[in-house]
């Protein structure tokens, strides 16, 4: 008996060093690369009416992040404030598309996008930038498009530029119905604060 005790404890310190080891990298992965930095990014919606005219709004105060996958490969965390939410040149626009028939802000106070991991020669090429959009807790994949990089440090020398069209009764935002067009259409302009890391 004595000799099997020290053999279970060996077998038990070797799965707990084994699931310490593990950890490290998944710790460091989720490591934050920068925030954005507030003078240059900007996150906007525009719509357009039956009539072709454009209705264009932006989030001002917003949470996000590049977070580090692995080493090539980076990850955006977006959340936007829908309290915050402005419709240029509008306030009863702007209330409207706060109320319970748009963002509903009361109730889901965020729009949040996480993409999927992404590496820097992806963003200096541009194309396809996928990722989860949550809207009204209706979460769905949706493919932004990049805009090919206009130096050879995106996000830190100069804007990296997506957008992307959804379907906006996919998420429950039925205002307007008669009024709006289906499509919303979601554009993205980040840079990252002089803190970022390489």
């Amino acid at each position: 008996m004595r000799g099997t005790r020290p053999q279970g404890l060996g077998r038990w310190r070797c799965w707990l060093a084994s699931g310490l080891l593990l950890a490290v990298p998944v710790a460091a992965a989720q490591q934050t690369v920068g925030e954005f930095d507030r003078e240059h990014t900007r996150f906007g919606v525009e719509l357009r009416t039956r009539w072709g005219q454009r209705v264009m709004g932006e989030f001002p105060r917003y949470d996000g992040e590049l977070v580090m996958v692995d080493e090539r490969r980076r990850q955006v965390r977006v959340r936007l404030d829908t309290a915050s939410f402005v419709v240029a040149g509008s306030d009863r626009y702007t209330q409207m598309a706060r109320g319970e028939a748009f963002f509903d802000a009361g109730q889901h106070p965020q729009v949040e996008f996480v993409s999927d991991p992404v590496g820097e020669d992806e963003v200096r090429r541009g194309g396809a930038l996928r990722g989860r959009l949550t809207i009204r807790d209706v979460s769905r994949i949706e493919t932004f498009e990049l805009q090919p990089a206009t130096c050879a440090r995106p996000g830190r020398d100069c804007d990296v530029v997506a957008s992307g069209r959804i379907d906006r009764h996919d998420y429950g935002l039925s205002a307007w119905r008669f009024a709006l067009d289906n499509h919303v259409r979601f554009t993205l302009q980040v840079r990252l604060d002089k803190d970022a890391q390489p």
